[in-house]
């Protein structure tokens, strides 16, 4: 982000109630409880029509460096506009969403729960089960284990993968890996050879799926080079634009496929409804996500625990003035 990118109210992952609709709207109602989303689904381009992407033509969120929404934004402050982070902005009591970017869910459903399912609970979970297609009996390595790693292990353990290996510095996030389905646990500073090395030598010759959550252009590098050759496939689902990465040709024409992902290949307005369903039926985890709830007074302090790996999830409790 740059000083253009200011004034600016933050926050993509939330949950709400509908206050009011304007002219024109009639997928939703006040009252409705709803999931706002940082990727539209218009349902009229040519992506939105395809079943192979979730790509959106209105999606404003593929290029770093305008993530904040365009300059019709609806957010003012004393006159002033003020822009919208991925056109959602939910570090706020109230937000402006256009209805394309958001998801109608079951009235049922606890917000202050199911507000991960906006971005990076469906971002891992999908990236193994969409994307990377991880098989029963499979070997997967994941690479991070934030919320959205821990979300991709998650997934490998839904399709049925026999070994999951959990790749990351902070050994204080293996036990909570392990809730998630992790089998083994690698510290790369355990290790005086490359990762991709460790994981050859422990798979007798390379995970059948790597999956990068960190947005580190090294490491997305090294799942690559986790991969078998033959038939490994490696899902870049970290989010960067900072750095050009590299790569042999040799290691893709050995047989690996080196692929990305955005928001788990779910098409938003349908698929995080169907997400919310499958947490209600205890088919996935999210309450084992969040290991703080706090208000939205508090953030910067929430922001520190992140940042110093104390936390996976913080749930913001925000309440209308």
């Amino acid at each position: 982000m740059n000083k253009d990118d200011f004034p600016i109210v933050l926050g993509h992952e939330g949950a709400g109630i509908v206050e009011s609709v304007g002219p024109g709207v009639n997928e939703f109602q006040p009252g409705d409880k709803v999931i706002p989303l940082p990727f539209p689904q218009c349902g009229k381009c040519r992506f939105c029509k395809s079943p192979k992407t979730n790509q959106c033509a209105e999606a404003r969120n593929t290029d770093s460096s305008n993530m904040r929404a365009p300059q019709d934004s609806r957010l003012t402050c004393k006159g002033k506009k003020v822009l919208q982070f991925f056109g959602t902005s939910t570090f706020s009591q109230y937000t402006v969403m256009n209805q394309m970017a958001v998801a109608k869910i079951d009235p049922a459903a606890p917000l202050d729960k199911v507000f991960l399912l906006g971005c990076g609970i469906c971002t891992g979970y999908g990236a193994a089960v969409n994307d990377a297609k991880v098989e029963p009996g499979s070997t997967c390595a994941v690479f991070g284990l934030g919320a959205v790693g821990l979300a991709a292990v998650m997934g490998c353990k839904a399709a049925g993968a026999k070994r999951i290996i959990a790749v990351d510095i902070n050994p204080e996030k293996f036990e909570k890996a392990k809730v998630f389905g992790a089998t083994d646990f690698v510290n790369p500073k355990d290790h005086n050879k490359p990762i991709s090395e460790v994981l050859t030598d422990m798979t007798n010759g390379g995970v059948d799926y790597s999956l990068e959550c960190i947005g580190n252009v090294e490491v997305m590098r090294s799942a690559l080079e986790s991969c078998v050759k033959g038939w490994g496939v490696a899902v870049i689902v970290g989010f960067t634009d900072k750095d050009d990465f590299a790569a042999r040709p040799i290691q893709l024409i050995a047989g690996r496929t080196w692929k990305g992902s955005t928001l788990g290949g779910y098409k938003m307005k349908t698929g995080v409804p169907e997400m919310v369903k499958a947490y209600l039926n205890g088919k996935i985890k999210l309450d084992e996500f969040i290991t703080h709830n706090m208000t939205l007074a508090q953030i910067n302090d929430a922001i520190q625990l992140l940042e110093h790996g104390k936390c996976i999830r913080t749930a913001l409790s925000v309440s209308p003035p």
